[in-house]
């Protein structure tokens, strides 16, 4: 089982430069605010030296760090939630993957957050996340009013694998975690990479039909099409 949140070496805050450590504390207390009354400041502050070991070694563009950072510690704080609560009504979570979390996983997670409209816990990444996504997958799904130029591609962690009910894989093959218990579908898409629009644009309508479908077989009404 492939760990990409496991580094083999911690990475020292000391490699940070005075910026990015001013970033970092910025993040720590955003999310300290976010999750008070959830989640302790011992656990935030864990989860994010955590996340910096994982985000720094691979990144190539430095000015991301930061904001990598936050965002996967905030993505790892939400499925730790999850998992920790004892509701029996939370709504159903899927998590989506491919192998650079650039296309594929970020179209289909954009498709779920807008069809689901709130029903349906997204989560994507990456097994060998790269520095920006894809800008004909950006620009395909703005065609269809999704914004999803925001997104930074992420690598999966394991507390978001554990709080999924549903892991799609799109190509990252053996890289795939494997957990007993959860359901796992293999989507074969088309890589939009190196491709032009018109090429992405099909690709980013079957994977609208198949998000449709996933809804509906987790008795979620999807919005309307058009």
């Amino acid at each position: 089982m492939s760990t990409p949140l496991t580094p083999a070496e911690p990475v020292a805050v000391t490699q940070l430069t005075p910026g990015e450590r001013v970033s970092i504390r910025h993040s720590a207390a955003s999310l300290e605010r976010r999750w008070k009354g959830q989640l302790n400041v011992e656990t935030i502050e864990r989860f994010i030296a955590e996340s910096l070991d994982v985000i720094l070694p691979r990144a190539t563009i430095r000015t991301f760090v930061p904001v990598l950072v936050e965002r996967l510690t905030n993505e790892r704080l939400r499925a730790l939630v999850r998992l920790e609560s004892d509701r029996t009504d939370l709504n159903p979570s899927v998590l989506f993957l491919c192998v650079h979390n650039a296309g594929r996983s970020q179209m289909a997670a954009g498709w779920m957050r807008h069809l689901a409209e709130g029903r349906v816990d997204v989560f994507s990444g990456g097994s060998e996340p790269v520095a920006e996504l894809n800008q004909a997958a950006v620009a395909a799904m703005a065609e269809k009013g999704i914004d999803i130029s925001d997104e930074l591609p992420q690598p999966w962690a394991d507390e978001i694998v554990r709080a999924a009910d549903v892991i799609v894989s799109m190509g990252c093959g053996d890289a795939c975690p494997v957990y007993p218990g959860k359901r796992y579908l293999e989507w074969e898409l088309d890589d939009p990479a190196g491709r032009p629009l018109e090429e992405v644009r099909a690709i980013r309508d079957e994977i609208e039909g198949r998000v449709r479908g996933l809804l509906s077989e987790l008795g979620v009404e999807a919005r309307p099409a058009g």
